[in-house]
């Protein structure tokens, strides 16, 4: 472990009272389908505005990014997490009552909650840590083979320990690893953070040379792209 990475990891309190919490997670991404105004000043004030007074509603935004490009078929999506699942879905549906959201179709959402992790206790999401928003996200789904469960607990632990390994020379790169079993069609969500995009398309490769990735069944869709200001984004969509 670096120390880059030590000092960003939390005491062992505040990872006890993360483990001990619940906190639901949401990732949202919308297609532009409707051709927006030309004069939007209004529409993106009133979304901003929205966004902005979620958190008295108990609803933290971790970021808006722009995925526009990376995919044909999206345009944004929005980072948000709560105490509770209906606090996030009162969210979603009140965004897309907006002016702007009545712009936007639904294009893929789903949620996730952490769960203390099986072998280490001290992976903890980099957003519940409270780290700082990095510059770019690649948000994505996975699914475990059917034999990954029924192996014996040291055979998995061995196989993450050798996943860890193989991230060391990564530390800016941030992982958020949560739990969707039951929650939609995958079993967690996991969204990569960092400064520099090409830092996460590294580790990703190198994460393809390790045994653990033969117990991966599904992997996608891939979402990836730059935080971005709400009105800068809107400006740019047709």
């Amino acid at each position: 472990m670096t120390e880059d990475t030590k000092a960003l990891r939390p005491g062992a309190k505040k990872i006890n009272e993360i483990n001990d919490s619940i906190r639901y997670t949401m990732y949202s991404v919308f297609r532009a389908s409707r051709e927006l105004p030309a004069e939007r000043t209004d529409l993106v004030a009133q979304a901003t505005a929205f966004l902005d007074g979620l958190l008295d509603q108990g609803v933290v935004v971790r970021g808006v990014y722009d995925v526009g490009g990376l995919r044909a078929d999206a345009d944004l999506m929005i980072w948000w997490h709560a105490e509770t699942l209906e606090a996030l879905q009162a969210a979603y549906r009140a965004f897309l009552a907006t002016d702007l959201g009545r712009h936007l179709d639904p294009f893929w959402s789903n949620v996730a909650l952490h769960r203390p992790a099986e072998f280490n206790r001290s992976h903890i999401p980099a957003f519940l840590a409270e780290e700082e928003t990095r510059r770019y996200v690649c948000v994505y789904p996975f699914v475990r083979s059917y034999d990954w469960y029924l192996l014996p607990d040291e055979e998995r632990r061995t196989m993450l320990k050798d996943h860890g390994v193989a991230a060391r020379d990564y530390p800016d790169v941030r992982a958020n690893t949560v739990a969707s079993f039951a929650l939609g069609d995958y079993e967690w969500i996991l969204a990569f953070e960092a400064d520099e995009l090409h830092r996460i398309v590294d580790l990703m490769r190198d994460l393809r040379a390790t045994e653990a990735r033969r117990h991966v069944r599904e992997e996608i869709p891939f979402f990836t792209g730059p935080r971005v200001e709400l009105p800068d984004l809107v400006a740019r969509l047709r």
